[in-house]
C-alpha cells in the first residue's frame, strides 16, 4: 500500500465543538446583528451550502471575518471541555500506523486545535497543522498548503463534513471524502459528489487503504 498525506478538516470532522459553536454563535447574535438560531432552523441549515447559510443568516461577508474571530476566541474557553469524534481517535491512529502522513487545514486557531490535540492524546499523530480563515476560498489555503509540504497532488486526499470542503477539494484536484457525522447533512455531501461519502471513522480506514 503507498502512503498517502490525509489532510483533516478539524471542526465536526476530527473535534466534536458543534454544540459549543452553536451556543457561541448565538451568544454573539445581538452583537453582530441577527437572530439566535433554534433547533428547529439548525435542522433544515444542515441541508444548506455555505452560500445559502450565509444568505440565509443575513450577515455581510465583512461582518463574517469578525463573527469567526470572536467565535474561536470564545471557543479557546471551552476546548478543554470538547472531545473527539467518537470513534475518530481510534480511525487515526490506524491510519498513522499504515505510515500514512496526516495534517489538519482548519479556519480554527492552532492554539485551539494544538490544545485539543494534548488534551485528547492525539498530538504525535500529526505532521503539520495549517490554519487560515476563509469562507468561499478554501481552494486557495489548500494549495497554499500543498505547496508548503511539497505535496504532489496525486497522492493527497482531504476529508471534511461541510459542502464547501468538498468544492475546495475539487477546485484543487485532490480527493475529497466527506464524512456524514459532521455538519452538513448526509444528503447534501451527497449532492456534491465527493470521491467517497462515509458514515463512521472506521470506514475512513477501510476507504483510505483501497484508494
Amino acid at each position: 500500500m503507498t502512503a498517502k498525506v490525509i489532510i483533516f478538516d478539524f471542526d465536526g470532522t476530527i473535534a466534536d465543538t458543534f454544540d459549543a459553536i452553536v451556543s457561541i454563535i448565538n451568544s454573539l447574535a445581538i452583537d453582530f446583528g441577527y437572530k439566535p438560531v433554534t433547533e428547529e432552523e439548525i435542522a433544515v441549515l444542515r441541508n444548506y451550502n455555505t452560500r445559502q447559510i450565509i444568505k440565509y443568516s443575513g450577515v455581510s461577508i465583512f461582518q463574517l471575518f469578525f463573527l469567526f474571530k470572536k467565535v474561536k476566541a470564545e471557543l479557546s474557553n471551552q476546548i478543554q471541555n470538547l472531545s473527539p469524534i467518537e470513534g475518530v481517535k481510534e480511525a487515526l491512529i490506524d491510519l498513522k500506523n499504515q505510515g500514512n502522513r496526516l495534517g489538519i487545514m482548519t479556519s480554527n486557531s492552532k492554539g485551539n486545535v494544538m490544545a485539543f490535540l494534548e488534551k485528547n492524546g492525539l498530538e504525535d499523530l500529526f505532521d503539520f497543522i495549517y490554519t487560515g480563515i476563509t469562507i468561499f476560498g478554501k481552494s486557495t489555503i489548500i494549495n497554499n498548503l500543498l505547496k508548503q509540504e511539497h505535496l504532489h497532488h496525486e497522492a493527497v486526499i482531504y476529508v471534511g463534513d461541510e459542502t464547501r470542503d468538498i468544492e475546495a477539494a475539487k477546485k484543487s484536484h485532490i480527493k475529497v471524502i466527506a464524512v456524514g457525522w459532521g455538519f452538513n447533512s448526509q444528503e447534501v455531501l451527497a449532492a456534491q459528489h465527493p470521491d467517497f461519502l462515509v458514515h463512521h471513522p472506521w470506514e475512513l480506514v477501510y476507504v483510505i487503504k483501497t484508494c
